[in-house]
């Protein structure tokens, strides 16, 4: 018999022991729990050194408490697992460091746009808490012959919700694009968190030209703040530079920086 591993991630714990136990009594099913994100990747890294890796997480969506629109899905190379807090980070983290696992999100409620990010992030199903064990365990069947699973009440939502996604990406894609070579790699230093001096420092210019450069950035893409630059950014796919090269970073452009 082929035996399905499962990890619970739940922050509550008589609700995630009290479901790993109802799992545990399919006679095809090994069953373990975790109280947080920074455990679920502990007990991932855990299972794969031991040769026994996982093939199902079930994630609590308000894993650390409830957080709508607040934050983003955060990948597990780009930042500490401790601030994994929530359920759609680790829901992204695992996809990125255990592709091979499958996600589901059990849900107290119906939530057209949590839902469209957990797809967006990796997440296979969006269960309601409340459902039969047998309707769970034909979730967990389900994706691991990769379906994805939803509610009937939530397609339409979630179809909306990734319909916008796909049009702000475009645009922000678009207003990216707008940007010369110079101010993209500025640009990729905003993502990656660093202040004028170390732009400056970084791509051998001065601190008010890079002043400058900052300026435009914002221009082009329609913003106020760095913060809302780097969430555009984000959205249009600009990932950081790296921080581990530390040559001088050379880009073609006509014009002089």
């Amino acid at each position: 018999m082929v035996r399905i591993r499962v990890l619970v991630v739940d922050d509550h714990r008589i609700f995630a022991e009290s479901l790993a136990a109802a799992l545990a009594a399919e006679p095809d099913v090994d069953v373990s729990a975790a109280g947080s994100g920074p455990a679920a990747l502990r007990s991932l890294e855990r299972a794969v050194a031991e040769g026994r890796r996982f093939d199902v997480l079930l994630v609590d969506s308000e894993l650390g408490g409830n957080m709508p629109g607040a934050r983003p899905a955060v990948p597990v190379q780009e930042g500490n697992a401790e601030g994994l807090v929530d359920g759609i980070s680790l829901v992204a983290g695992v996809r990125s460091g255990h592709p091979h696992v499958r996600t589901v999100v059990l849900a107290e409620k119906d939530d057209p746009r949590r839902a469209a990010l957990a797809l967006q992030a990796g997440a296979s199903g969006w269960v309601a808490k409340d459902c039969s064990l047998s309707r769970l365990l034909t979730v967990i069947r389900g994706v691991l012959r990769d379906e994805t699973h939803l509610p009937p009440a939530l397609l339409t939502g979630v179809l909306r919700e990734l319909t916008a996604a796909r049009k702000h990406r475009t645009e922000s894609e678009r207003l990216v694009e707008s940007l010369t070579p110079r101010e993209r790699e500025v640009l990729r230093c905003m993502v990656a968190g660093l202040g004028r001096k170390a732009v400056a420092e970084r791509l051998f210019l001065s601190p008010h030209t890079v002043r400058t450069h900052m300026q435009n950035v914002l221009g082009k893409l329609g913003v106020h703040s760095t913060l809302a630059a780097v969430a555009l950014a984000r959205r249009a796919g600009v990932g950081p530079v790296d921080l581990g090269h530390g040559g001088r970073i050379t880009v073609e452009e006509s014009s002089s920086a």
